[in-house]
């Protein structure tokens, strides 16, 4: 199966292939929710920093700490399942709309600089890859990256999370199924170390590790904005016995105030309103999201649609 998992060459695009490689990235977010960029225009120099401090600092500031939590809860001698735990060890940047870099105080002054350096590469992939998914859907140049914004620009963060190895990886998940509340996620994540799998039809298939690619997701605002054209999909990450698993997921999500809708132009001449996803304010859904995250999706946009019908939202 990983062999049909869709890598994008980014070169690619600006040859004579450009149009079958934005055939694959239609394709990719109709039926997978996931693709996987090769050649995508940050440094391997800048990733290889990133991924030696990352190491590093999971060594000298978290490993004891995990540790510790471990020990305390007991997770290494369960005999059952645990539906209630995740076995990572994670750590959260905010770039955007403000940063709060300067505010973890563990953070060395060297892993403080390359992250902000990694993060405006970031940025500027995620509003690439946006304007690549408006042009396939037939939208405007920029419709996304507007219908994020909100009053204060988009939400854009880092999980830093670190799987170590774990002894009972049938009994406890490093990171439960789900799909991501937001917008678009990028993720580098450990070319040796594997765990993050997805679910398509009905299997849970293995995002292959590759080394210096990004791996992009994506999230339920995306599905909301297409009217389901595009998908967000459940995914998890399996805990290993070997090896300790790097993953830096960084999240463009809409403005807390954003008005999230289906896009008009994607809806022209939908009669059965029925079919409609619902209309929302960003933060509205997250509130919801934080104590059903690791639930069904549908139930959510359902919620929504309630609660637009009891109090609609208007346009601006």
């Amino acid at each position: 199966m990983e062999m049909d998992f869709p890598v994008i060459n980014m070169e690619k695009l600006n040859g004579d292939e450009r149009g079958a490689v934005m055939d694959q990235i239609n394709d990719a977010c109709q039926n997978w929710g996931f693709f996987e960029l090769l050649n995508h225009g940050i440094s391997h120099e800048l990733m290889d920093k990133v991924e030696k401090q990352t190491k590093e600092h999971y060594r000298k500031r978290m490993e004891q700490k995990f540790k510790e939590m471990v020990a305390s809860k007991g997770l290494d001698s369960v005999d059952s399942e645990h539906n209630d735990t995740d076995w990572e060890s994670t750590f959260f940047l905010r770039h955007l709309p403000s940063s709060n870099m300067s505010q973890i105080p563990d953070l060395d002054q060297d892993y403080r600089e390359v992250m902000k350096e990694f993060a405006v590469e970031l940025e500027k992939l995620a509003e690439q890859i946006l304007d690549l998914l408006c042009h396939n859907l037939g939208l405007e140049k920029g419709y996304l990256k507007k219908a994020f914004y909100g009053s204060k620009g988009p939400n854009f963060g880092t999980k830093v999370s670190n799987y170590p190895p774990c002894p009972k990886p049938d009994l406890i998940k490093g990171l439960r199924a789900h799909t991501d509340a937001g917008g678009l996620i990028l993720l580098f994540q450990d070319h040796k170390v594997s765990g993050l799998q997805l679910l398509k039809d009905g299997k849970w298939v293995d995002v292959p590790p590759m080394h210096h690619s990004i791996v992009i997701n994506l999230g339920d605002q995306l599905e909301v904005i297409t009217n389901g054209k595009y998908k967000s999909v459940m995914h998890r990450v399996i805990a290993q016995t070997d090896g300790n698993r790097m993953s830096i997921a960084s999240f463009y999500n809409p403005g807390d105030d954003a008005v999230i809708y289906p896009a008009p132009a994607l809806v022209e001449g939908e009669e059965d309103k029925g079919k409609l996803y619902p209309k929302f304010v960003f933060d509205d859904y997250m509130k919801l999201y934080v104590g059903v995250k690791f639930e069904a999706k549908e139930p959510r946009f359902e919620a929504m649609k309630a609660m637009e019908s009891t109090n609609p939202i208007a346009t601006v």
